[in-house]
């Protein structure tokens, strides 16, 4: 299996490893492991993995104490940049081998094609430097790079985001 495989995944069957909304904490860990940043928002946390960030909401009345993610994304982006050991948590690496710094939408879309769902662009999430698409019969998101000038400097980074890169599937 291969990233592309694991992208593909996360946007049809919204989960990572078997785990996605609705998990607590102690799934989530589990599944990607210990190392993390946990990150305390006015409180929903949200826990960092690098290449894999969720966000956590206290669960029903009654359950005092418990959380559960009720939204993750799959940040490609970071990947471009952070080249450190620790973006891509180990499980991930042991199980779709090497994360590409770039992943072009038009080879995630062929995947996604290929597991038997449709993608639509989603006009009210759209930006003007990103595109926002819909997976058929699923929660997730993917958000492609349309722009990758910005910030208008006229100079974009010849070894960054290109037109046409997924920037990262989230699920909500």
């Amino acid at each position: 299996m291969s990233a592309l495989d694991f992208y593909a995944h996360v946007a049809v069957c919204g989960d990572v490893l078997g785990v996605g909304l609705g998990a607590d904490p102690e799934a989530w860990e589990a599944a990607l492991g210990a190392t993390c940043l946990d990150v305390p928002d006015r409180g929903l946390p949200r826990r960092d993995y690098g290449l894999v960030e969720v966000n956590f909401s206290p669960d029903q009345p009654g359950r005092q104490g418990q959380m559960s993610c009720f939204g993750f994304g799959v940040k490609i982006q970071r990947l471009l940049y952070d080249r450190s050991p620790n973006t891509v948590p180990p499980r991930l690496s042991r199980e779709y081998g090497e994360f590409a710094p770039r992943v072009p939408f038009k080879e995630l879309r062929t995947a996604i094609l290929a597991l038997g769902h449709t993608i639509e662009l989603d006009k009210h999430n759209a930006s003007g430097h990103m595109d926002c698409y819909r997976v058929s019969v699923s929660a997730a998101r993917l958000h492609v790079v349309t722009d990758p000038d910005p910030y208008g400097s006229g100079d974009p980074d010849p070894d960054g985001h290109q037109r046409g890169d997924v920037w990262s599937v989230d699920v909500w």
